[in-house]
This record gives C-alpha cells, structure tokens and sequence, in this order.
C-alpha cells in the first residue's frame, strides 16, 4: 500500500506560516474591566474575536472532535473571563484569555483581539480593540 503526502502550503496569516486557523468572533459578555470607579460598578459590553493556529489535518480527515479545539468549549471559557474578576487593562483581560487558550487547547498560537466599544472616551468613536497574539514557547 502506498501513501501519497499532500504538500501544505504556507498560510501567511499563521504563526509558523504551515497552520490552518479556526476563527471565532464576537464572543460578547458584560464585563467589569476598566480604571475607572464606574466601569466596575455598572459594567459594559465587551467583545472578543480569536483565531486559533493549529494544524487541523487530523481532525479534518478523521472527523473526530477530540483532534481539534472545540469552538464551543473555547467560547464559554472566554465568555466565562469577560464576565469574571475585574482588569484595569484590556490587555490584562486579552493576555489572561490568550494564556487559558494556550493551557486548556491543542493549540500552536492565538490571536485575541478584545474590543470595548462603550470606551469612556469624550469624543465620537467606534470602538476601540487591542489584538495579541500568543504562542507556545
């Protein structure tokens, strides 16, 4: 019997530049983080998107969930950070939800871009977001 490999071609948007990704977004929870006295007290909305570095070959020619990040799990464990102990930083709550990511998934690297779109900013705005990526040492 005889196995023929298939070549993978780099993927630019990954770490390694040889990953597939799985994207979530908009994972959205009220959440306490912020400087400010008020932001603790009443809460806002704050949103996440992540996109996942893995190679997902396994899981795509097996169809068995046990080899690739379950998206659903991924999602509560983030809604879960949003919603939990309170940051001053939108970095601190990227940088804890990348962190738990790289501990609880079979994944190589993470991009987590956390958008506070009800920011306490006096002029008009959109929405303001700070994107990391993290990878395994």
């Amino acid at each position: 019997m005889t196995t023929v490999g298939t070549a993978r071609p780099g993927r630019p948007g990954s770490p390694s530049g040889d990953l597939d990704t799985v994207s979530l977004t908009g994972i959205t929870a009220t959440g306490y983080h912020g400087v400010f006295e008020h932001e603790r007290r009443d809460g806002q909305p704050f949103a996440v998107d992540l996109t996942l570095h893995l190679d997902l070959q396994a899981a795509g020619t097996s169809d068995d969930l046990a080899r690739t990040a379950h998206y659903g799990e991924v999602a509560e464990l983030v809604h879960g950070i949003i919603r939990g102990d309170p940051f001053d930083l939108i970095e601190a709550l990227a940088e804890t939800i990348a962190a738990a990511i790289l501990v609880a998934f079979p994944v190589a690297a993470v991009d987590v871009t956390v958008h506070k779109p009800k920011a306490p900013i006096t002029v008009p705005f959109g929405d303001v977001a700070v994107t990391l990526r993290r990878s395994r040492a």
